[in-house]
């Protein structure tokens, strides 16, 4: 049973779809903490919720970046964690952070990378005139919204599309998306080659990115 720590910043809708999936009987991971920079993040009452311990490591409480990331990385060590999952945490991690949990640190982003980095993705696609767009679980590296890709969802964009359409339709995959890249982690499924993700038991032309079919 691997032990993950989640970190969040907002209303911790991915963190919901990861709580759900931990409960489910055979879940090869366990959610042991979520830690939020923010004393009000909606997603801590849903950790609790959950009865899942909390914390919080206000940004705002510690001089420099890396001073914040080492108060994160003690709270995280100290709860056990094997493995980081952000979800919504809106903060950018220091290079010494990110390389001390290389490898164990997933985030997902709400593009299919590496098109559409940072922020502002659904105007940005639809500005674009991009027919697919969908989002990506990725191990973490120290350049924004980078790292070897664990699976990867499509999602169609369709006429009248705005902003918060797409954003709630690609929401919608990224709940069924970051359990499933999680279940791979934590099953010891995957493995990181030249900064490509491996997955056992996946036939070689679905292994990177893992496809899942489009959500209507």
């Amino acid at each position: 049973m691997m032990k993950v720590g989640v970190l969040i910043s907002g209303r911790g809708s991915n963190l919901r779809s990861l709580v759900a999936a931990t409960k489910e009987p055979g879940f090869p991971a366990a959610i042991v903490i979520v830690v939020s920079n923010k004393p009000d993040a909606p997603g801590l009452d849903v950790a609790r919720a959950a009865g899942i311990p909390t914390a919080v490591v206000n940004h705002k409480d510690y001089p420099t970046r890396e001073a914040f990331d080492a108060e994160l990385d003690a709270v995280l060590c100290r709860a056990g964690v094997e493995l980081i999952c952000s979800a919504g945490f809106m903060r950018i991690l220091s290079e010494g952070f990110v390389e001390a949990w290389r490898d164990r640190q997933l985030n997902i982003h709400p593009s299919l990378l590496p098109a559409f980095k940072g922020l502002h993705v659904h105007e940005r696609v639809l500005e674009t005139g991009c027919r697919i767009t969908g989002c990506t679980v990725h191990f973490v590296r120290p350049a924004m919204d980078e790292g070897p890709i664990v699976a990867q969802v499509a999602v169609p964009v369709v006429p009248g599309d705005t902003p918060e359409t797409l954003a709630d339709r690609v929401l919608e995959a990224e709940h069924k998306l970051y359990p499933l890249a999680l279940r791979l982690v934590a099953e010891g499924r995957t493995r990181i080659v030249g900064e490509r993700v491996e997955i056992d038991g996946l036939p070689l032309e679905a292994q990177a990115p893992l496809f899942v079919p489009p959500v209507s």
